[in-house]
């Protein structure tokens, strides 16, 4: 074979074997076609819900708190009034922000995006 090279090794190992190099096949670039087809898969992945949160803050209650609990009633978060809240994805921090009224409704203004770093720490 061309390009091979062949080594006997009868004189080390006492045995009949031969050890040839190994040759590759030239790696083509990706076509156009296999680009669209990645696309289209990742396109896919787009349309999957995920559950996205705010977290205004935590707390422990007593069961017997929790069942005294009326309309009126004011629960203690952790957060100071001002801080900001948190935007989980999945339940991992991904964002932080402000909270704001848009029509009646309540939103999250995002204030800081967690860096990659941070977000490497969160998926642990």
């Amino acid at each position: 074979m061309e390009g091979v090279k062949e080594i006997d090794t009868n004189e080390t190992t006492g045995a009949d074997a031969k050890i040839q190099a190994v040759q590759f096949s030239q790696l083509n670039p990706v076509n156009e076609s296999a680009k669209d087809e990645g696309k289209r898969n990742f396109d896919l992945v787009l349309d999957i819900p995920v559950p996205v949160s705010v977290e205004l803050g935590n707390t422990t209650m007593l069961v017997k708190d929790i069942l005294a609990l009326s309309q009126g009633s004011i629960v203690e978060l952790d957060k100071m009034a001002g801080t900001p809240v948190d935007l989980l994805v999945r339940g991992k921090l991904l964002a932080q922000g402000e909270v704001v009224v848009v029509d009646d409704n309540f939103g999250l203004k995002i204030t800081n995006i967690c860096g990659s770093e941070e977000r490497i720490r969160n998926l642990v």
